[in-house]
């Protein structure tokens, strides 16, 4: 039986992975698309939605499907400040998750961050931490959380900051009991979100190398 799939993030470095394996994916019958910009993508299976999301209202009718892929967020360099990042990372999210429970969707799949902590005294994984938190109380039927260290893929945007990192997680990888900390391609990652939702694990968050299991 195919299923109709909802997702935010589309023109993520996940999200645009995940939206073109559920294209070319025969299970999902359709692909909703929420988004503050066009992905500039055609396909008979997509439908798009340009949305405001602090306009609940406009779209909450909207959010209608069966499984939901969550791969939105930034850099608090290109929100400008920690509170339009929270916005974007938690907020926003957090909001989009609430309203598709409440609209009957059952499987929901989140892109998190290894590390993330609702405790930590650092900015990005507390957040990271909340959400991963928040969602995991509402009423799906199955919740899937992806904690992966530096994602390696093509952006169109330059980080030099996760070019640093992914090198020095490359070489934290090979110190026995530090596996967790290898970069993961953001397609493994999109494949995981799809996978792990098919096969319903047990298991609700998978952190670092564990990702690839869910393949």
């Amino acid at each position: 039986m195919s299923k109709k799939a909802i997702l935010i993030g589309a023109t993520g470095l996940v999200g645009s992975h995940v939206l073109q394996l559920l294209l070319s994916d025969e299970r999902y019958e359709s692909v909703k698309v929420f988004h503050r910009r066009s992905t500039g993508i055609s396909h008979s299976k997509l439908t798009e939605h340009i949305i405001d999301f602090d306009d609940q209202e406009s779209w909450k009718p909207l959010v209608t499907g069966a499984h939901l892929f969550s791969a939105l967020g930034t850099t608090l360099k290109k929100a400008g400040s920690k509170d339009a990042q929270y916005k974007i990372d938690y907020t926003y999210q957090y909001n989009f998750a609430k309203i598709a429970s409440e609209n009957g969707v059952s499987n929901y799949a989140l892109v998190s961050s290894l590390g993330a902590n609702p405790d930590s005294g650092s900015f990005y994984p507390r957040i990271k931490g909340e959400l991963d938190e928040a969602v995991q109380e509402l009423p799906f039927d199955n919740t899937l959380i992806l904690r992966p260290s530096f994602l390696d893929g093509s952006r169109d945007e330059f980080r030099l900051g996760e070019r640093i990192g992914i090198a020095v997680a490359k070489i934290l990888c090979k110190v026995p009991g530090l596996k967790k900390y290898h970069p993961v391609k953001a397609k493994t990652v999109a494949k995981a979100m799809i996978e792990g939702l098919k096969s319903n694990p047990q298991k609700n968050i998978y952190e670092g190398e564990e990702i690839a299991r869910l393949l």
